[in-house]
């Protein structure tokens, strides 16, 4: 499994110290340095089953210089998000695990790193 983090978050530090806790295998992004290309923010939404917008964290102050609040939430401007996603990889809600089954889900709390565990 691989986890998306900031290490400044502390939901991504308490999401890896479960992850040692419980002895997991996984490999860690740094999502803010090696940043995630748009295909591959495509495929993680795939798998997450969620929209760019669902995973975007509106608070941040790139979101309120692009005024996302105001942008459009429909299949027409699904790649304008994901290019937002992409250019400013900060908006990206995280920690974001790629679980071993093909799934991805959000942890940001410690029973959802126990759903990706759970996940062979």
């Amino acid at each position: 499994m691989e986890i998306w983090i900031n290490p400044a978050c502390s939901k991504c530090r308490s999401a890896i110290s479960l992850l040692d806790a419980e002895g997991a295998e996984y490999t860690v992004r740094r999502y803010l340095e090696d940043v995630p290309s748009e295909d591959e923010i495509r495929e993680v939404l795939g798998r997450l089953g969620l929209e760019p917008w669902d995973i975007t964290r509106t608070q941040e102050t790139a979101a309120k210089e692009l005024g996302l609040k105001e942008w459009a939430r429909d299949d027409s401007s699904r790649d304008r998000w994901i290019a937002a996603l992409a250019a400013h990889p900060k908006l990206i809600q995280r920690p974001i695990i790629t679980a071993d089954d093909g799934s991805a889900l959000v942890a940001r709390t410690d029973d959802a790193v126990q759903d990706a565990l759970s996940r062979k």
